[in-house]
């Protein structure tokens, strides 16, 4: 960043960028970004972090400013999902994701809002009200870390903390022209967020660049005492990427380009990526992935029944809402979750609990995960021939809020190129591809080989097209 390079030769102080970053969020806070900002304690870590760059002995990542968002745990802050039903809560610790960026002299200058428990592609379901799309703002963000793109789109931060249980950091990113990594699974330990499907949720970056991108992995990356699903595998140096002539054989699903719902400008930008990337020398590989639609009925039927679990831990006893208008304790659990979740949230734990019950579990939940294997299995098939596989990240640019709304079945397909990743547990980015005439970004997603970030980071970085 040259911002940080004027940081260090002192012709730019640390507490004027934090300044000016608070000035943007007032002045567009009719984009509803922000849940809340952390105004002063940004002011003042940035005197402290500019003494420690005066006396050269800053973090990595000083003098970049983080938003997160608000399903990321930071002590003695609100914590509350998009939702009603953790109302005036704050949190009791960090996430350890989060306290590896402060440790490293980030500033998190405050919380975004998101789709209610992360569950949505559209930022709608948020008990705060849409995020509005900076290019558009009649138009949505994605979701369900929506605002956390706008918030690096229209330049409030510089860089955002999202999660991505099958798209939420890819799909708003593709829609807001920035990018967005989803890291393999348990590559970034989960101790902090809040949970929606375990065996699906990422956290992940959203950035200006993919070089920004790669440093933030490297910080949060790695082995965490506190959560026992977290990967082992030692961290690469992600922050060494460099651009390079190296050819790669690269996959695409024919059926994908050639599916009626793909928007005509986001297939020919599509297409005109593929034709770069043949003029680059790189070899292009048509798949064909008959199983590709059985991933979204996969990837529902599996967080759906997830999130039911996760989520029966919000009674109204222990924290959050609690009901006034309860005559028994069972009324006061049911009342309290009644009043405290948004329609959506009550569908899918209602879905999770059809799923999971006795006489459905085998019809539903086990088959599921045999399909999902069975999607694992293909997909490593696939990685025997290519080094990547690429795609659209969305098969439209951002639709008009309120346009999906009454039809689920739509809204769904807004991540119909992104779950895969999730599915099948393997890292994926999304970087910007261009516009639509009306202005609408469009986002170009690769995914990669699972903890093979750096080859995925270094990839993109050579075929991004725009170098902030």
């Amino acid at each position: 960043m040259e911002f940080r390079k004027s940081l260090f030769e002192k012709t730019t102080l640390l507490v004027d960028v934090v300044k000016e970053f608070l000035q943007n969020i007032e002045k567009h806070k009719d984009l509803n970004v922000f849940l809340e900002v952390y105004s002063q304690e940004a002011l003042d870590q940035a005197v402290i972090i500019q003494e420690k760059i005066n006396l050269g002995s800053a973090g990595k990542l000083a003098g970049m400013v983080i938003g997160i968002k608000d399903v990321l745990a930071y002590k003695n802050h609100g914590l509350q999902s998009g939702s009603n039903i953790l109302e005036g809560f704050k949190s009791q610790f960090t996430a350890t994701a989060i306290q590896r960026l402060i440790d490293e002299d980030a500033i998190i200058i405050g919380r975004q809002n998101c789709d209610e428990f992360a569950m949505g592609s559209s930022n709608e379901n948020s008990a705060f009200g849409p995020t509005l799309n900076f290019a558009d703002k009649t138009r949505v963000p994605g979701g369900s870390s929506g605002a956390s793109a706008v918030a690096v789109q229209a330049n409030l931060c510089h860089a955002s903390i999202g999660s991505d249980t099958g798209g939420s950091v890819r799909q708003p990113a593709g829609f807001c022209g920035v990018v967005g990594l989803k890291p393999s699974y348990s590559r970034i330990s989960r101790w902090g967020l809040a949970a929606y499907a375990s065996s699906f949720d990422c956290i992940g970056p959203i950035t200006h660049c993919v070089e920004d991108a790669a440093l933030l992995l490297e910080i949060m990356a790695g082995n965490d005492d506190y959560d026992s699903t977290v990967s082992q595998i030692p961290v690469d140096s992600y922050s060494e990427i460099s651009k390079s002539d190296k050819k790669y054989t690269i996959g695409y699903f024919e059926d994908a380009l050639n599916s009626e719902g793909l928007a005509s400008e986001v297939k020919d930008l599509t297409q005109k990526k593929i034709e770069e990337l043949i003029a680059l020398g790189h070899t292009l590989v048509p798949l064909s992935f008959p199983r590709m639609k059985y991933l979204l009925p996969t990837y529902y039927i599996l967080t759906m029944a997830e999130a039911s679990s996760n989520l029966a831990r919000y009674d109204g006893i222990r924290y959050g809402l609690r009901t006034k208008n309860a005559g028994s304790l069972e009324e006061l659990y049911k009342k309290s979750r009644g009043e405290g979740f948004g329609k959506e949230v009550k569908k899918r734990i209602m879905l999770g609990t059809f799923i999971l019950s006795a006489d459905y579990y085998d019809a539903y939940y086990t088959k599921a995960q045999r399909v999902r294997r069975l999607i694992q299995e293909e997909t490593n098939a696939f990685f025997k021939q290519v080094d990547f596989i690429i795609s659209p990240t969305t098969p439209t640019p951002a639709f008009k809020i309120g346009a999906k709304s009454d039809n689920p079945m739509e809204m769904f397909l807004a991540d119909i190129f992104t779950v895969h990743a999730n599915v099948v547990g393997l890292p994926s980015i999304s970087i910007p591809n261009g516009e639509t005439v009306d202005g609408l970004p469009v986002g170009f997603q690769i995914l990669g080989t699972e903890f093979e970030e750096k080859k995925m980071l270094e990839f993109a970085l050579n075929i991004q097209k725009i170098d902030f």
